[in-house]
């Protein structure tokens, strides 16, 4: 599609030859500047029928449905569904806690991997992709494009990111909320430590401007298992004080804990309507790209 001297690690062309066959679909009308193979909220003239109304002064003659005239001796106009293109910014958390990883890869480079390959899927389809990573504020940001040269813009940024600082991604979500015009789809990449509160104003801002929001929730098996056996420092990965602590005195509460806080986020992306993936990063970023795609083919709906 374009060419790229420089060898990415996050983008595998294997990877992209097995997801090909599933394209990145929106799941509500989106604005774009070019037709495309998204839903519009406009009326057009493409091939799939949306629906009849009344003719009115000044309407194209050439739409009048003279079938439906003669069965009711009424004038109709035949409306169509207008396709469009995608505007897909990807918000990648590069907060401090992103650089952990205990099974030979980090939050941040899953998440790197997922960035650059949804992102050369949809400049492949014709859509536009924009970037911003974000830690205590915005680290890094690339305004949507779709042309395919805009993609060594996007990956040279991406290689430039890091992990460091803390969490500011509930502002930036409510600046992106108003900055970002268009319906678009917002892909967000984090492993979310910020309250599920303050997440459920977030997401409720977004969905208001009318954009569609996916989360990809990213976790390590050692944040799930918390399977440690001796005393241990634990580091602060945003800055926090180390802890000494015994893991089996606090495992219990820790785990009640965790179960409180997934079940909280687990009724905010419900209610607020985001298309929410757990992830592990134990497991193989292509199928979890696949999972999400499958899921958006499907129209929302689990396979």
């Amino acid at each position: 599609m374009f060419n790229d001297q420089n060898q990415r690690q996050f983008l595998d062309p294997a990877v992209v030859a097995r997801l090909a066959a599933v394209p990145l679909l929106a799941r509500g009308p989106v604005l774009g500047n070019v037709s495309g193979r998204h839903t519009s909220p406009h009326r057009g003239s493409s091939v799939e029928f949306a629906e009849y109304r009344k003719y009115v002064p000044g309407d194209d003659l050439r739409r009048l449905d003279w079938r439906a005239y003669g069965r009711t001796d009424r004038f109709y106009i035949k409306e169509f569904e207008a396709d469009t293109n995608l505007r897909m910014v990807v918000v990648l958390d590069s907060s401090g806690s992103m650089g952990f990883g205990s099974v030979g890869m980090t939050k941040l480079e899953y998440a790197q991997r997922i960035t650059a390959t949804l992102s050369y899927m949809a400049i492949g389809q014709g859509d536009a992709v924009g970037l911003s990573a974000v830690a205590d504020g915005v680290v890094r940001q690339i305004p949507p494009k779709r042309n395919p040269a805009h993609l060594r813009v996007l990956f040279d940024t991406l290689e430039k990111v890091q992990h460091d600082g803390g969490t500011g991604l509930d502002a930036v979500l409510h600046e992106l909320a108003e900055t970002v015009r268009q319906r678009a789809l917002i892909v967000i990449l984090s492993d979310f430590f910020v309250p599920p509160v303050a997440l459920r104003d977030c997401f409720e801002h977004l969905r208001f401007r009318k954009h569609d929001v996916a989360a990809f929730h990213l976790l390590d098996p050692e944040e799930l298992s918390f399977n440690f056996q001796r005393p241990t420092r634990f580091l602060d990965l945003e800055g926090g004080s180390p802890l000494f602590i015994d893991p089996v005195e606090i495992a219990d509460r820790y785990h009640d804990a965790l179960e409180n806080y997934l079940e909280d986020l687990q009724t905010v992306v419900n209610e607020t309507g985001v298309d929410y993936h757990r992830t592990r990063i134990d497991t193989p970023y292509d199928e979890a790209l696949r999972n999400f795609l499958v899921h958006r083919a499907l129209g929302g709906r689990r396979s």
